[in-house]
């Protein structure tokens, strides 16, 4: 398989010489090069591929970046004016959702100076979105090593989850597992919610105590190599009503039921639909959010299981599988899992159990 620039080369570039594109965003960069920066540019023509660097990270970015020709600057404008005249460049594709309207305005008066013109469609965009949803196996066993993290994370904190801890300590104790496991950092702020906060689906670890009876949700991942895993378990501190026994057991049936159906060419809202019914038949308006959303260089990427997003399933997409109940005040459950799509169905990159654990 050709590398990534190869790839976003042949697709927007066609081997025309007056043609270029401009990867300026942190996480595209980095995606394509390998190499993570907070600035910097990397310019891909027909011939060559550059990754324009400062004086912080020029030397670094020659021993690590891959695919491409690391040159340093001291103004990023001059340097890639010079690169366009040296090419015969006339058209700089740019990545215009990921650009304000005042970076946009540089880009475009510098590229005009140059004798070139900033193509700001959508045509970059669509390119580098298309190239990252499908997953090359190289990418997939990252996001493996990267969920392996997080698995052992969730097997690590469950001898903490005891009366009186608060959500607070338990979110630090598992960044401080991960990072001690080699993880860069968290993929996103770890999500601890004990008892009545587990209904806010996003809930941020407060100084709430873990209280006997509690279902206590964790949405955890960690950054490892630039790939991020996400997973959410739902644990309970001794026993449990036989209320709260049914919406588990109700969440576990809609996420088993997305694992057992998903396959290549089933639309994305349709995906969604599968647990959606499941769960709005006995507990209707509690599952308010998306099904999944894409994971891979960024936690959230392309496409989402949601009622709204009609993207076929393809093989190669990594998606979570995270239906919820949430009951205001009261409690809340979520089961996550990563799923790879595969050429007859699916295969979850996520080991942890999912049956109820009464600690």
């Amino acid at each position: 398989m050709k590398n990534p620039v190869e790839r976003l080369r042949e697709r927007v570039i066609h081997g025309d010489s007056q043609k270029a594109a401009l990867v300026y965003s942190p996480k595209n960069r980095r995606y394509f090069t390998q190499f993570p920066s907070s600035d910097g540019a990397l310019l891909i023509t027909a011939e060559e591929a550059y990754l324009l660097m400062d004086f912080r990270y020029e030397e670094a970015a020659r021993y690590k970046a891959k695919y491409c020709t690391v040159l340093g600057f001291v103004s990023m404008m001059d340097k890639l004016g010079e690169l366009i005249q040296k090419h015969g460049v006339k058209e700089v594709f740019l990545e215009t959702e990921q650009l304000s309207v005042a970076q946009a305005r540089r880009f475009e008066n510098a590229f005009h100076k140059a004798g070139a013109e900033a193509v700001l469609d959508n045509t970059l965009d669509s390119a580098i979105r298309d190239q990252r949803v499908i997953k090359s196996p190289e990418e997939v066993k990252k996001i493996e090593a990267s969920q392996a993290i997080t698995d052992a994370a969730f097997q690590h904190i469950l001898p903490f989850i005891k009366e009186g801890v608060t959500e607070r300590e338990l979110a630090l104790e598992i960044e401080f597992f991960m990072r001690k496991e080699g993880a860069e950092g968290m993929a996103f702020s770890a999500i601890v919610a004990a008892g009545k906060n587990g209904s806010q689906c996003h809930a941020v670890p407060s100084d709430n105590k873990v209280q006997k009876g509690d279902f206590i949700t964790m949405d955890t991942g960690a950054l490892l190599d630039g790939y991020n895993s996400d997973m959410t378990r739902t644990v309970a501190l001794g026993q449990v009503s036989q209320e709260q026994k049914a919406v588990y057991d109700t969440v576990l049936q809609a996420h088993m039921a997305v694992i057992d159906q998903v396959k290549p060419g089933m639309r994305c809202c349709d995906v969604d639909k599968i647990a959606r019914d499941i769960i709005e038949k006995d507990y209707p308006g509690t599952f308010g959010h998306g099904l999944g959303h894409g994971v891979g260089f960024e936690i959230h990427e392309w496409p989402r299981f949601s009622k709204l997003d009609p993207t076929p399933c393809a093989e190669g997409m990594v998606i979570t599988d995270e239906p919820g109940i949430y009951i205001p005040a009261k409690y809340g459950v979520r089961i996550e899992d990563m799923l790879l799509i595969t050429a007859d169905g699916c295969r979850s990159l996520t080991k942890s159990p999912k049956e109820l654990i009464c600690l």
